[in-house]
């Protein structure tokens, strides 16, 4: 019941996370940060099974730093995706495939927004806007009727905000809200549902 939205505009990409882990009927956390940061330009979020998605997102993660350690290069954002689609590949061969859907959001080489979601299959496509989960079935057709090509980062908020409200009013489940994070030229950073919570003994 996990949910995972993204829209590219015209100046950057924009990511949200359902901030609510569940297991069961059973809320276990109310500030889930389900992405990870692989560079300046680049972030990946994830759906699936708990323990896969953890360990395939680190996974991902320290390789993609340990390239950039060893070549003094960064990956673009279309390298990312070629490298993760293969990896989920792979592991369709082995006896116990990742059950981990993915989406990656970045500015490829710097400049241009990229969205790539790739599912668990291995199937990879370079899309405008996407939805992960049971989250596609209440926003696509919104954001078929809205999106527009040149929209900037605050229309896409707006858009998100739209794709938000018909969530909190469909969906069955307790998602939390939404976890929103924004990359463009500036890098990558948190514009909503910041996960970090206050020591109450400070």
């Amino acid at each position: 019941m996990e949910i995972a939205l993204g829209i590219r505009v015209k100046d950057g990409v924009i990511l949200a996370t359902s901030k609510a882990f569940t297991r069961g009927i059973s809320v276990l956390k109310a500030t889930d940060d389900k992405t990870r940061m692989l560079n300046d330009y680049n972030v990946l979020a994830f759906t699936g099974e708990s323990g896969d998605t953890t360990q395939f997102a680190e996974y991902i993660q320290a390789n993609i730093q340990l390239y950039t350690m060893r070549e003094g290069s960064e990956l673009n954002s279309k390298a990312i995706a070629s490298y993760i689609r293969h990896e989920l590949a792979k592991s369709l061969r082995t006896r116990k495939p990742y059950q981990v859907n993915v989406m990656l959001a970045g500015l490829d080489k710097g400049e241009e927004p990229f969205l790539s979601m790739i599912d668990y299959m291995g199937t990879r496509v370079d899309l405008p806007y996407a939805a992960h989960g049971y989250a596609a079935f209440y926003t696509m057709s919104l954001l078929d009727r809205h999106y527009k090509p040149d929209m900037n980062v605050q229309d896409g908020m707006k858009l998100l905000d739209m794709c938000e409200a018909e969530l909190a009013k469909r969906f069955p489940v307790e998602f939390k809200g939404l976890l929103v994070k924004v990359v463009d030229k500036k890098g990558i950073r948190n514009v909503r549902g910041d996960t970090k919570v206050d020591d109450p003994e400070q």
